[in-house]
């Protein structure tokens, strides 16, 4: 069973990225869906001890951050798969401006988020690890380069 964690600021491309390529076999485990991080917490439980296939779609702009998922889906038995979005933060301000005005992030969250971004390893507990560079609204996808 796998484990999916999606990385990267926002206006990235993560949920879009996630419809694409997991809505019909994986649970979506997002904070902008459940709210709170009890409710992401109960569903992660759920997903793991049922063997579960699921995608985290957060930021998760740290290590920290990741851990929790990470090591939930190890403890199971899960292989752990990770997708760092390219984060130009430029790139993802036009992006996000050009949402519905109830989907816009502020800037200086979008900013905030970058300022703590920090560059996933295999290191970290991941059995793969994958680039993904949004290019005229198709998805790049790439082996990750340590």
């Amino acid at each position: 069973m796998q484990a999916v964690i999606l990385m990267g600021i926002q206006a990235t491309g993560k949920s879009s990225f996630y419809a694409q390529r997991f809505a019909e076999t994986h649970v979506h485990i997002s904070l902008d869906m459940l709210k709170t991080r009890h409710r992401e917490a109960r569903l992660l439980e759920v997903c793991v001890d049922t063997q579960q296939p699921f995608v985290v779609d957060n930021t998760n702009p740290s290590k920290e951050d990741r851990q929790r998922y990470i090591l939930a889906a190890h403890s199971a038995g899960m292989t752990v798969v990770g997708y760092y979005f390219e984060s130009a933060i430029e790139a993802a301000l036009t992006r996000n401006a050009s949402r519905s005005e109830a989907k816009q992030v502020p800037e200086v969250g979008v900013r905030g988020t970058h300022s703590r971004l920090e560059l996933p390893s295999k290191d970290e507990g991941f059995d793969e690890l994958h680039y993904v560079r949004l290019a005229n609204g198709r998805y790049e996808v790439e082996a990750w380069q340590e």
